[in-house]
């Protein structure tokens, strides 16, 4: 099962905010919800954000549900993966692949447990 876009999100939104979204800039929580652009805006200092900002997913066209397998697979995969095995398994080149590996390694220290939460759902 693979999960759509929209569920990806509110899957981050509970693991990041717990269903009460926080602006990464100002770290308000004060702020309305920009429906179409699946992104909110911040009243007190008027930046527009969604829930990928501050995390390995932020600036990314790679689909969040790729990103959540990735995770699972160069995480759980005794001995680790390698670029064209996980190119493989979600369907992205090795360029992308091989990206991808080192931005998860990279966010093991800062974002481990974004990292937990993620590995510990059985939704896709």
């Amino acid at each position: 099962m693979s999960l759509n876009y929209e569920d990806c999100l509110a899957l981050l939104e509970e693991i990041r905010w717990a269903g009460k979204p926080k602006c990464p800039y100002c770290e308000s929580t004060n702020s309305r919800i920009l429906k179409n652009e699946h992104r909110y805006q911040c009243n007190e200092c008027f930046t527009s954000y969604s829930v990928t900002v501050g995390t390995l997913f932020h600036k990314t066209h790679v689909e969040l549900h790729k990103w959540f397998l990735a995770i699972r697979l160069v995480l759980n995969t005794p001995g680790g993966i390698s670029v064209r095995q996980l190119a493989k398994e979600i369907g992205v080149n090795k360029n992308t692949a091989c990206y991808m590996i080192a931005r998860i390694r990279n966010a093991i220290p800062e974002e481990r447990e974004l990292l937990l939460r993620i590995l510990e759902m059985d939704t896709y």
